[in-house]
């Protein structure tokens, strides 16, 4: 049997070479806000399991939110939503046959993660959740 050798390999050239391209990186944050998404279901779930059951329980998961961890994690949640509201929006303009041109692919990803941006602004701001 022959013996691998692990010196000095070269790496494979798309390694060196790709370059990440709007459609790639959007189509990556729509799933990880998916995913992010379902498990702040999960804690929205158990929020209102402990509303329904025990005021200790409650108060503990209240307490959690209120910190600024939670904080950051509802704000994050909130973003989440935004993006993957406006890339569902997205691919339904792709749907209708509009927007393959990569120009104007690239334009609606931008407008995607400004638009979720900006719109998480204004509904932190109006919900009152920094307050």
């Amino acid at each position: 049997m022959s013996k691998r050798v692990k010196g000095n390999r070269p790496l494979s050239p798309h390694l060196t070479i790709y370059r990440p391209q709007m459609s790639s990186i959007s189509s990556i944050l729509v799933r990880i806000t998916g995913v992010s998404l379902a498990l702040g279901f999960i804690l929205i779930i158990t929020w209102l399991l402990a509303a329904s059951t025990n005021v200790y329980y409650f108060d503990c998961i209240n307490s959690i939110l209120t910190s600024w961890f939670g904080i950051i994690v509802l704000i994050g949640s909130v973003w989440a939503l935004c993006y993957h509201s406006l890339g569902g929006i997205r691919h339904l303009i792709w749907d209708m046959g509009f927007g393959f041109d990569l120009k104007i692919a690239d334009r609606l990803g931008w407008m995607v993660i400004i638009g979720s941006f900006v719109l998480t602004i204004f509904v932190v701001y109006y919900s009152g959740l920094l307050l």
